[in-house]
């Protein structure tokens, strides 16, 4: 070992104590001091090195529960409020995945059913006796939740970013969009999510809208921003769209962060990401988890893409799953900090992460808390890793 060696080991050490004396005595409400990013972690295994279930192995989970799906998420794409479509995204995500991973139509065609379905059930803002908006869009109102009959931009937002990944599903499929009747339905969709979903809740205030409140919910028009950038044919709206992507990651409009300035270098593991959910704010103990999968549905999806977010991000999100938040068997956390207990729910976007690196595709086979939607998505890490 050379001297410079040494000092760089000596230096690890040093911090990997700090971290883990920090971890040891901060309070719940202690702030995580903006340190540097996380420390690298362990290379990503290579590609072929760990043996992986296959995408046939995960399409069999899947279809266990085929009919079920059908069977509950119909009527949910039926109604007319709005929460109901909030559970629904979990049933078009998994079916988008699993035509991402297989090419099998069938999925597609259930996507499609469910999400125009939702559109048949939208009716003109003007029309909804309690919409706080009354305007020319078209949207759905909500009194299932306490909302009393008005419009919900969480609850559209929280749909339609797996809305308009069907768009996308399509747009990367050349022989689905060479088919005259799929081009049909294609084009009549991204009409109705640029104009009645985007268009709409931009118009009535972004700063309100758009560039929520919370990390996650900021995070949800971000995916659906570069979800609509990547199939629009109007440069005026794309650039719109891409201007909302690089605002979430880098320059939220009148809240002095973003994304990417709420990351901490974790106090409980020096590998991992840290944030909180509050913009401007690093005090423990962060986002939690559940409410984190959206923040992953995002920057999985954004990395893919090229934008911000890279591979060493992902891993720092990786050690964040795999070293806090499940540091193993049934021990699952309730933050990001790696504080409190909570029910292992990844499967909207913690389970994306196993695309990024073999070691956590198999650390997740040994996930016991399996969906529809986990077996989905990881039915399109399996694909993605073999490609």
């Amino acid at each position: 070992m050379t001297a410079k060696d040494a000092k760089i080991g000596r230096r690890s050490v040093l911090l990997l104590a700090l971290a883990s004396l920090t971890a040891a005595s901060a309070s719940p409400s202690t702030d995580v001091l903006p340190m540097m990013n996380p420390l690298p972690a362990a290379p990503t295994a290579a590609a072929g090195t760990i043996d992986l279930k296959p995408v046939s192995h995960w399409t069999a989970v899947f279809m266990d529960s085929w009919d079920y799906q059908y069977e509950n998420s119909l009527p949910m794409s039926r109604s007319k409020d709005s929460w109901d479509h909030y559970d629904l995204s979990y049933s078009v995500d998994s079916c988008v995945a699993m035509f991402r991973a297989t090419d099998q139509r069938r999925y597609l065609d259930r996507a499609l059913e469910f999400v125009e379905n939702v559109v048949a059930s939208a009716v003109v803002s003007s029309t909804l006796r309690s919409s706080g908006y009354k305007d020319k869009y078209r949207g759905w109102a909500s009194s299932a939740s306490g909302q009393g009959g008005d419009e919900v931009p969480l609850y559209e937002s929280y749909f339609w970013r797996y809305g308009t990944a069907l768009l996308v599903a399509m747009h990367d499929a050349p022989a689905v969009l060479a088919d005259a009747a799929y081009r049909q339905r294609y084009e009549r969709l991204l009409r109705f999510a640029e104009v009645d979903i985007f268009e709409k809740w931009y118009s009535r205030s972004p700063g309100e809208n758009i560039y929520r409140e919370r990390t996650h919910m900021a995070a949800h028009w971000a995916l659906i921003a570069m979800n609509l950038a990547q199939v629009t044919t109007d440069d005026g709206r794309r650039t719109r769209y891409q201007q909302v992507v690089d605002n979430v990651d880098l320059h939220v409009p009148g809240v002095g962060s973003s994304l990417r300035a709420q990351m901490r270098r974790n106090p409980a593991e020096p590998t991992a990401y840290f944030w909180s959910d509050v913009w401007g704010s690093a005090r423990r103990p962060g986002q939690d988890v559940s409410h984190g999968n959206g923040v992953m549905a995002y920057v999985v999806e954004a990395r893919d893409r090229g934008r911000q977010w890279t591979a060493a991000d992902l891993a720092g999100f990786s050690a964040l799953l795999t070293r806090v938040i499940w540091p193993g068997g049934t021990t699952y956390r309730n933050f990001v900090d790696g504080t409190g207990s909570d029910n292992g729910w990844f499967s909207d976007g913690f389970v994306k992460l196993g695309r990024s690196d073999p070691a956590v595709q198999r650390r997740l086979e040994d996930h016991q808390v399996v969906n529809d939607q986990f077996a989905a998505n990881m039915a399109l890490n399996a694909r993605v890793l073999r490609s």
